[in-house]
């Protein structure tokens, strides 16, 4: 398993080096949608690449999911996150909790390109969705939902949402409950995002919903049980999140390395200052950390186990960590490392939101803190 691993990341780096690095800065500049891009991954099972064969994925385990997302965080964390979420929270949610025709309805084209979203977040509620406002109301054999949604990661320009929202049938709350709802559907609109500090490339949508019609087959999982869907997607993500945060932080330490090595001043490589080296020994410290932690989620999460606060853990911590070596690498090429003509600055800015979204770092404090201590301090 080690050697296919091996392989499949020299496969991914080489992918990321002919296809991604040569074109992922003026895919940032522009914050064009990347259609060619999505094309040239669905072709190589990239946007399938843990669904099942039978699908239409490429089957792979953990370990090879794992280094799919680390490559593509090293070479734009914005492609990054558009898999993560079609594959981690959407294509992995539907497999634990959808039914074989949700499955063999929506799970093929995800694979293909038509991508899958999760719309969880709100304008008013973020880190708390017990304030959920989005409301789906029971209306002869099916549902009428209203409510709206926000950064919302391929929620404009993909092909189906889980859109989480709160079932009313008689006028009594069942409670938060999860549903499929294509984004062609009438009363559907997603507006994409722009001018955010990173992820330029990416599809995150503000989406409206305004009497958007479902029926019964669109239930993801049982009325009222949402948060459990909801739940098992962020641990799923989160992981995503920070085997992806491990490749960022290897890439700024590797530029920063090349940079360094062949910068001069005063006569020699600034490699060869000590104070240079301490940034570069620093950055070096904090992904084999992360590393270590993700690794660690890896081996429970192909093992069947539960591992909600080792996730937790190892997202605070990478994220964080890509954001202190992101910036690290920023101050070791100096000037140069203000504008994008080195990637330095784009990882900084791309690595900055990963503290945020799938729960922020101040979330999974309190997730592990509440673990550690039995005192939710959450209420």
């Amino acid at each position: 398993m080690s050697f296919e691993v091996d392989q499949l990341r020299k496969t991914m780096r080489e992918f990321a080096d002919r296809e991604v690095r040569p074109t992922a800065r003026e895919r940032d500049q522009s914050e064009a949608w990347p259609a060619d891009m999505i094309d040239r991954m669905a072709a190589i099972g990239i946007l399938g690449c843990a669904i099942p064969e039978e699908y239409g994925g490429m089957g792979l385990d953990t370990y090879g999911y794992q280094a799919v997302t680390e490559e593509l965080g090293a070479a734009d964390v914005s492609l990054r996150s558009m898999v993560s979420v079609n594959v981690a929270l959407f294509g992995m949610s539907l497999l634990e909790w959808g039914t074989e025709e949700q499955k063999q309805r929506w799970l093929p084209g995800a694979c293909e390109g038509r991508l899958g979203a999760f719309g969880l977040t709100e304008p008013g509620a973020g880190s708390n969705p017990s304030q959920m406002q989005a409301k789906a109301v029971r209306d002869g054999d099916g549902w009428e939902i209203d409510g709206s949604k926000m950064f919302i990661t391929n929620g404009s320009l993909g092909a189906v949402t889980m859109v989480f929202a709160r079932a009313i049938d008689g006028g009594e709350d069942l409670g938060i409950t999860c549903f499929l709802v294509p984004q062609d559907s009438e009363g559907y609109e997603g507006r994409q995002i722009k001018g955010k500090l990173g992820l330029r490339s990416g599809d995150t949508a503000e989406i409206s919903l305004q009497g958007v019609r479902v029926d019964d087959g669109a239930v993801l999982g049982d009325l009222g049980k949402g948060m459990r869907v909801a739940l098992s997607a962020l641990d799923n993500g989160r992981f995503s999140v920070a085997a992806g945060a491990v490749g960022t932080a290897r890439e700024a330490l590797e530029v920063s390395l090349r940079y360094a090595a062949e910068r001069e001043q005063f006569g020699r490589p600034i490699a060869s200052f000590q104070l240079v080296q301490e940034l570069l020994a620093a950055m070096h410290v904090d992904l084999e950390a992360a590393r270590a932690l993700v690794d660690r989620v890896a081996v429970m999460k192909e093992a069947g186990e539960r591992f909600t606060i080792e996730v937790s853990t190892a997202k605070l911590f990478a994220t964080e960590a890509s954001v202190r070596c992101a910036d690290r690498a920023v101050q070791i090429h100096g000037g140069y490392g203000y504008i994008d003509e080195y990637p330095v600055q784009r990882l900084l800015r791309d690595a900055r939101v990963t503290t945020l979204y799938e729960g922020t770092t101040q979330i999974q404090h309190l997730l592990i803190g509440r673990h550690l201590t039995g005192i939710n301090a959450f209420t």
